[in-house]
This record gives structure tokens, sequence and C-alpha cells, in this order.
């Protein structure tokens, strides 16, 4: 297990580090621990327990790694499960984060997270009037951290996508790039299914008389459910453009088809005339017009000139070549 931070805060503000032991951990009114852990063992999760009264099952999920994003009652305590997701080339990968919420205690354990909490601790502990309301205050902001993450995600898919669509009017799609617009159509999908259930967790955390969570915390949570929301939108708007690329690539292709075969019917028809007049002229009949003509060859040869000449003239004009 890798601890990431171990701190108690009073008021607010930071004053001791809290050692990890398997025994029971009182915290005064005013303080709370927040702890923070990264792919912990069994034996660390049951140190934790100890120290906090954690539910079994709680510490089983949170040890699995593959769960669903959720929010848990047991007894006066919360567990909470959300869904981190960050971009390796055009692939989204995946991490989860359980949070263990008491009156007194928040313990986050992070599993193939890309972004350390870190940075979202300092810039909490820089307002400590706020930090003061306790441990519903740092859910919130754990939430918010990594719901915001999901932002420049998408608007980096969706320049990925543009980039696409544009290709797309200027030229053809070729294999690579369909097979590469397929795959990224499937992240998209995977991950609507995964914002549907963070909206509901936050749902909950704003809208349901939940333990450790105060009246005056739900606004924050309102505030994280409007960012989901938005991202949810986005997320619709990418798969818009994604069908748009396909049905304008198809579009396209079918034009370009279409122009081929009308191409290929107006040559046909031009070709008619001399393959049909050089037929007449191969039957080998003694009595047929212009043989006895000294200049019935290239009589025939203007007339085959002078049609097909009209044929690429008026196929021409109405845009078939």
């Amino acid at each position: 297990m890798t601890v990431i931070a171990s701190y108690l805060y009073r008021a607010g503000k930071r004053a001791d580090e809290v050692p990890l032991a398997a025994k029971p951990l009182d915290a005064r009114e005013g303080e709370f621990v927040w702890i923070g852990v990264s792919d912990p063992t069994a034996d660390e999760m049951a140190n934790l327990q100890a120290m906090f009264g954690l539910h079994p099952l709680a510490v089983e999920d949170a040890l699995n790694g593959k769960q669903v994003p959720k929010v848990d009652i047991y007894g006066d305590q919360l567990f909470v499960v959300i869904k981190t997701a960050h971009l390796e080339g055009e692939k989204i990968a995946y991490g989860e984060t359980c949070i263990f919420v008491g009156k007194h205690h928040l313990v986050s354990v992070r599993h193939g997270s890309a972004r350390s909490h870190s940075e979202l601790r300092q810039q909490l502990e820089q307002s400590p009037q706020l930090l003061e309301h306790g441990p519903d205050y740092v859910l919130h902001g754990i939430i918010d951290f990594v719901v915001d993450g999901y932002l420049p995600m998408v608007e980096t898919l969706e320049d990925k996508i543009l980039e696409l669509e544009k290709h797309v009017l200027m030229s053809f799609l070729q294999p690579e790039q369909i097979r590469r617009v397929f795959r990224m159509r499937r992240h998209v999908i995977r991950f609507q299914r995964v914002l549907g259930p963070m909206g509901e967790v936050v749902g909950k955390l704003s809208h349901l008389d939940l333990p450790c969570i105060d009246d005056n915390a739900r606004p924050f949570f309102k505030d994280v459910h409007d960012h989901v929301r938005r991202v949810e939108g986005l997320v619709s708007g990418l798969r818009e453009i994604m069908t748009s690329v396909f049905e304008a690539s198809n579009l396209l292709e079918q034009q370009r088809q279409g122009t081929i075969t009308r191409q290929l019917a107006a040559w046909a028809a031009i070709l008619a005339v001399p393959t049909a007049i050089a037929g007449i002229y191969g039957m080998n009949f003694e009595n047929m017009p212009e043989l006895a003509t000294r200049y019935g060859y290239f009589a025939v040869l203007g007339v085959i000139a002078t049609l097909c000449a009209i044929l690429y003239w008026r196929f021409k004009k109405s845009g078939w070549l």
C-alpha cells in the first residue's frame, strides 16, 4: 500500500500526522482524520477497519477494485464508490476511488487512478474555513476533483473527432480511420455507462438525507451534479459528431459511386454507336450501303465521329461526364 497522506485536521487546519495502527482512533469534536491510500493489501485494510470501525462488506468492496459508482449506508457511515477516467492515447482508461466517510474520518482508497489527491489536499488546506466543515466537504472535493478530470478528456476526444470530420469533407476515410472511429465510439459509449451511475451518486448526496452529510454541504454536491450533467451533454454531442462522420462518409461514398456509375453508363452509350455500326458492316453481305462507294469508309467514320461527339456533348452538358 502507498500511503499518500494521513493527517488529523483541527478547525480546518492540518494538526498532526496519524500513524496507521490496528486500534480504534478517537477524534474530538471539531477534528477529523483524512487518510489517502492507494492499492492497499488485505492486512492494511484490516488495520484501517480496526481504526475506524469500517463495515466488512465495504472493506471487501474497496479491496475488489471493480465496483460500479454507488453510495452505501452502513450505520452512521457512508461508503461511496466513484470512477476515475483518463486518456491513454485514444483509449479511455478507468480507475476507482472508494471513500469511507464517518463523522470524524474520511478514508480514500484509490485503484488505478492516474491523478493523485495531493494537489486537491493542498487546495483544500488553503481554505480552512471550508475544510472545517468536516469530512463531507472533503468528500465533495474528491468527487468534484474526479468529475473535473472528465472534461479535458472529453474535449480532447472531441478535437480528434472534429479532425476526422474535417478530413471526411476533403477526402474519403481510409479503412484504418474507419476502425479508429469505431474504437473511439466504443470507448465513448462505455464512458456514458459510467456517467449514468456517477450522476446517481451525486444526485443522492445532494438530495437524500444521508448520515455524515450536513445540509450546508448539499449545495456543493448540487454543483458537482451540474458538472456531471454538463459532461453527459458533451458526450452525447460527441456521439452525434461521430454519427455525422459516418453519415457524411457514406453519403460521399454513395455520391462517388453514383458519379462513376453515370460516367460508365455515358461512355457505354457513346461506344455503343461505333460498335453497332461496325457490327452491321461486319456481316459480309454483298448489297450493303456504301460498299461500292470510293469514300464510303471515310463517310462511315465521319458519321461515327459525329454521333459520338454529339453524345459526348450532351452527356457533358448534363453532368454525366
